[in-house]
């Protein structure tokens, strides 16, 4: 019997499986459920991924990376949690505005409609107004018909004040959608006590209990632990969590996160949510560029160091899509890449050579504010003085720019009216369109946007196209007033923009590697598509090994 109350049925409805949390925050949803999609997928499924974050900003465009790590940009230019990176790196597929919702875009939405009276003098309340636009957003997918399944992962942790409405969403929706049409995976952590030497399952227990209070009962209990859980272990969570024993699923630590889908294979669970979602599991999972790639991370032949000049290197979450990008690079060349974080406010002339001098290569990474952006200009002088294979993003791209200004050019003063709105030489300098902006959320220059390459170029070598589409966020571009002066210098545009002329990329052919892009290549690097310029970057660092001649440091000489 169609149960169908508050939503209108689709002839191509797809099955939805919701991840939720306990105990813990931090326990790996997001890798749990790009891990289950991309066993889903390697079965022939279509499948997608969506975040539902119970935070009140409306997106997490204008937080601190210390705040919430990096902010992950979609083709179509929604700024978005980092778990959507994670997304697209394991299923190799693009998201969009759709894969991320905040409670503050829900409640924007929804206090708009009451200024407009789409109400009709009703009182706006949490049930039914905030639900019902919850439920529209996470049913929204589903209806296109382009996917089999959709995988929703609601931030927070069960129990928080936050997450209250999301739940209770979800407890409507499987209410109102066909019994098989629905399924929730609940990630629990099973703690070691070292003093009592035993695995404990009490906390998952009361998770699940605050879980039922609200009217929810998992199905799939996905549980984080350090150790092997016995069978009584899992008999008696499914006893007491009352759920399938089959259901209670084990979720090691591994070494590396594209490692926990072959865990998850391991403990059937892709075979357990088709079986709940009466879905066949006949067609032969395929996971054969998966388990290549795996090997070569888990057996490279060789490694090199790159340094990753930044200021937020504290939380390695900032520069999360960097650090993927860089094992994705890494094994496209069999090598292990170690990168090695250096803080750039901590970076001086003085202390340059020790620190970077024993370094294959160096990415400058992207940033907004004047903190640390000298260290990241010395950076790459050295860089470019000692022809170290160099490659800048974003503001790395224009800190690179600065410094060949200020360097090579010989303009005293020159920097990007970001950092003095002052200077005398403005190579870098806001687009005409953000100068008359105020508000800063979503304002940017976002998404994805054309660049043609010029022939005889390390951009175009390293491609292999002429024409490209890559990711921004940025509000500041190279002044092309000074274009003229840095080519004749050695400094090349090596791609544009077609429709405005915007420089995207500059690079000095006079170096082996040295290149800056104004965009975020990191965006788009996959397991199955490593991006180019990572490639490359560690190639040119594997050559440039070869000649490196180690630095002796005053502490390797008294040692």
């Amino acid at each position: 019997m169609n149960r169908y109350k508050f939503v209108k049925p689709f002839k191509n409805m797809a099955k939805y499986i919701f991840v939720t949390g306990g105990v813990t925050s931090s326990l790996g949803k997001g890798i749990f459920a790009a891990s289950l999609a991309k066993l889903l997928q390697a079965r022939g499924y279509r499948v997608t991924i969506q975040k539902f974050d119970p935070y009140i900003n409306v997106d997490p465009g204008t937080l601190n990376p210390y705040e919430h790590g990096e902010c992950y940009v979609t083709e179509d230019g929604a700024e978005t949690d980092l778990d959507l990176g994670h997304y697209e790196r394991f299923l190799n597929t693009p998201t969009s505005q759709a894969n991320n919702v905040t409670t503050g875009r829900v409640y924007q939405t929804v206090i708009t409609k009451e200024r407009e009276g789409a109400y009709l003098g009703k009182t706006v309340q949490v049930i039914p107004h905030i639900t019902d636009e919850i439920k529209r957003r996470m049913l929204l997918l589903g209806q296109t018909g382009e996917f089999d399944i959709v995988i929703t992962e609601i931030g927070g942790t069960v129990g928080d004040i936050e997450a209250l409405p999301y739940i209770e969403t979800l407890r409507q929706i499987r209410w109102e959608l066909e019994e098989h049409d629905t399924l929730v995976c609940h990630l629990t952590l099973i703690p070691y006590l070292k003093s009592a030497k035993e695995l404990k399952t009490k906390p998952t227990q009361h998770s699940v209990k605050e879980l039922q209070t609200i009217g929810v009962r998992p199905d799939i209990l996905v549980c984080r632990t350090e150790m092997e859980i016995t069978d009584d272990m899992r008999k008696k969570l499914a006893l007491f969590c009352n759920v399938d024993r089959d259901c209670v699923i084990q979720a090691l630590d591994v070494n590396s996160i594209y490692a926990v889908p072959l865990e998850m294979q391991k403990e059937k669970a892709d075979l357990t949510v088709l079986r709940k979602l009466h879905l066949s599991a006949d067609k032969p999972i395929d996971l054969t560029k998966w388990n290549e790639f795996l090997d070569k991370v888990s057996n490279p032949k060789g490694e090199v160091r790159i340094g990753l000049i930044g200021k937020y290197i504290e939380l390695q979450d900032a520069y999360k899509s960097i650090h993927e990008a860089f094992i994705h690079g890494g094994a496209s060349n069999n090598v292990k890449v170690i990168v090695e974080s250096v803080h750039s406010e901590h970076l001086d002339a003085s202390n340059a050579h020790e620190m970077l001098g024993n370094l294959h290569g160096l990415l400058v990474a992207p940033g907004f504010g004047n903190r640390g952006i000298e260290g990241k200009i010395e950076a790459i002088k050295y860089a470019r003085e000692n022809k170290i294979p160099f490659f800048g993003i974003c503001l790395g791209m224009q800190c690179a720019v600065i410094e060949f200004a200020r360097n090579v050019l010989g303009m005293k003063g020159a920097h990007s009216t970001e950092m003095n709105p002052n200077t005398p030489h403005p190579v870098i300098d806001m687009m005409e369109a953000q100068k008359k902006i105020k508000n800063k959320g979503g304002t940017m220059r976002l998404g994805a946007y054309r660049c043609d390459l010029k022939k005889d170029t390390l951009a175009l070598r390293l491609y292999g196209q002429e024409h490209i589409s890559e990711r921004h966020r940025h509000r500041f571009e190279f002044n092309n007033t000074y274009l003229e002066q840095f080519e004749n210098a050695g400094m090349i545009a090596s791609g544009k923009n077609p429709d405005n002329g915007l420089v995207e990329i500059v690079e000095i052919p006079a170096n082996p590697f040295f290149i800056g892009v104004q965009y975020h290549p990191e965006l788009k690097s996959t397991v199955d598509n490593p991006h180019p310029l990572f490639v490359g970057l560690v190639k040119a660092a594997i050559e440039f090994k070869g000649v490196l001649k180690p630095v002796v440091t005053k502490e390797k000489v008294e040692a």
